[in-house]
């Protein structure tokens, strides 16, 4: 454990922090909109240093244990600077567009940018945080920051799905934080002094001596409060009103992301809870639950979708519920989950970036006027059609490798039962989507009128193409081979959930 590099942790609040402040100081929406990118990339140097540190020498430590770095948290907080980079430079271009057609205000930019940077400061302290208090007060963190975002643009639909997710996510946390004082209290038997018993470090040394019953109890609060705020079925009915209202960029860091860090949240509480009960499976039995009924809801909801964003938010609850399965199934399941994590933090934000482009183009997001969009916006329409299918699944893009990984844990474990309700999901999926996609490349546009007025065309930036073709291109990559690098850092991640070093 490196002690001498405990100041790497220390930019990763520090830099967002300042620059949140910064963006409510500043006099033009394009000059925030610039600060908030500068502000992203420094933080991703500092990222970068951070996690070339963890996996080069071994975790990181600051702050007397208070902050710990290690290869689940550094590989996590990776994707979450990928994610947060891509959708940073993708809010010019789509704010720009908005700014230079009177629709976003200095007041408005300021409230993004620092609302947003707020946001990643957040998401940043859930991932170094080694106290289970301190990762609960940054989960309620993102809540109250995130919120705010979804109703960048007021209007009756914004600020109830706004209330919606204030009300339902809050609940969620209060669960959460109920089970994590349930581990406080389970800590008790393993006679640690009380500024020890919420470090995720000592309570992993001694897990055997926990408390069986009270930790059972409360991964059962921390699985209802973290698997709401994380989309997973049925709580999660907040999650199609908050990415079918929020400004396109907000939903690709909600889906890109934020659902991960809350998911983040029970992988940790999953080894402690495993060790203690003897690792029987009785908590991976429960995440493999949550994650069927999640795939079979998404399903079930995909079905019927007439709005391009709902239909891409359902799509998060089933892939939620594919990285849950994994885990739960164990064995290559969960460095399956960990590999599929990263294709869903890589391609559902492209989505939602071309679904946003569209929704400015023709004033809505509705499958049928947006129909044939490829033909009239090639970049975008195409950017959604490909990005569709590569969410479905479709070879050889990386997500059909993940998910053939976890059939393959299921096969291994015999469990022959969850297989067939997983590939039943994934069929409904795959045929109703793929209608969807087919759709939006050829079909034919309704004349329904637009519900809002549409903004002028603009051609397309070299930058612009590449927040399309890059990610596409690196899921089409590593599906096709993966780096031994990747594979090291997903086995060290994978690892540390199953209860490894």
């Amino acid at each position: 454990m490196l002690m001498e590099m405990s100041w790497l942790l220390w930019p990763l609040l520090i830099v967002p922090a300042l620059g949140a402040l910064v963006c409510l100081l500043l006099r033009s929406p394009k000059t925030v909109l610039a600060g908030v990118c500068a502000v992203v990339a420094a933080e991703a140097v500092a990222t970068g240093a951070a996690v070339w540190a963890v996996f080069a020498h071994g975790p990181v430590e600051a702050c007397a244990g208070w902050f710990y770095l290690d290869a689940l948290s550094a590989y996590h907080l990776a994707i979450l600077l990928a994610v947060f980079g891509l959708s940073s430079v993708y809010a010019w271009f789509y704010f720009g567009h908005e700014e230079r057609a009177g629709h976003f205000s200095l007041r408005t930019a300021r409230r993004f940018g620092a609302l947003w940077l707020g946001s990643l400061g957040a998401m940043a302290l859930v991932l170094i945080s080694n106290n289970l208090g301190v990762v609960w007060v940054g989960v309620e963190a993102t809540t109250l920051l995130t919120a705010f975002l979804i109703c960048l643009h007021r209007s009756p639909g914004s600020l109830e799905a706004m209330w919606k997710y204030l009300i339902v996510c809050s609940v969620g946390v209060a669960f959460a934080f109920i089970g994590t004082l349930l581990i406080g209290a389970a800590a008790g038997q393993a006679h640690l002094p009380a500024g020890d018993a919420l470090l995720w470090t000592r309570l992993r040394d001694v897990a055997p001596d926990l408390n069986p019953a009270l930790l059972k109890m409360a991964f059962i609060f921390m699985l209802v409060g973290y698997g709401t705020k994380a989309g997973l079925a049925p709580m999660h009915n907040w999650l199609p009103d908050a990415h079918s209202q929020a400004p396109a960029p907000v939903s690709a860091v909600f889906s890109g992301f934020l659902l991960n860090s809350a998911l983040y949240c029970i992988l940790r509480c999953l080894p402690l809870v495993e060790a203690a009960t003897g690792n029987i499976g009785w908590a991976t039995g429960l995440l493999t639950l949550v994650g069927l009924v999640s795939i079979v809801v998404a399903a079930a909801f995909i079905l019927f979708q007439r709005d391009a964003k709902r239909l891409l938010a359902y799509s998060s609850v089933e892939h939620m519920g594919i990285i849950a399965l994994g885990v739960g199934l164990g064995g290559v399941g969960v460095f399956a989950a960990m590999f599929h994590v990263l294709n869903h933090s890589l391609c559902k934000p492209l989505a939602f970036f071309s679904a946003g482009r569209l929704g400015q183009r023709f004033g809505t997001h509705d499958l049928g006027v947006l129909a044939g969009a490829a033909r009239s916006a090639p970049l975008w329409g195409g950017g959604l059609f490909v990005s569709l299918l590569a969410l479905i699944g479709v070879a050889p893009f990386a997500i059909f490798m993940s998910e053939f990984l976890i059939l393959k844990a299921a096969v291994d474990k015999g469990d022959f039962l969850v297989m067939a309700i997983f590939l039943a999901g994934l069929s409904i999926v795959f045929v109703a989507a793929l209608r969807y996609a087919i759709a939006a490349a050829w079909g034919k546009s309704s004349e329904q009128p637009a519900p809002a007025q549409p903004l002028p065309i603009e051609k397309s930036t070299l930058i612009e193409k590449a927040l399309v073709w890059a990610p596409l291109g690196l899921l089409l990559a590593v599906g096709l081979w993966m780096p031994d690098f990747l594979r090291e850092t997903l086995t060290q991640a994978s690892g540390i959930i199953t209860g490894g070093p």
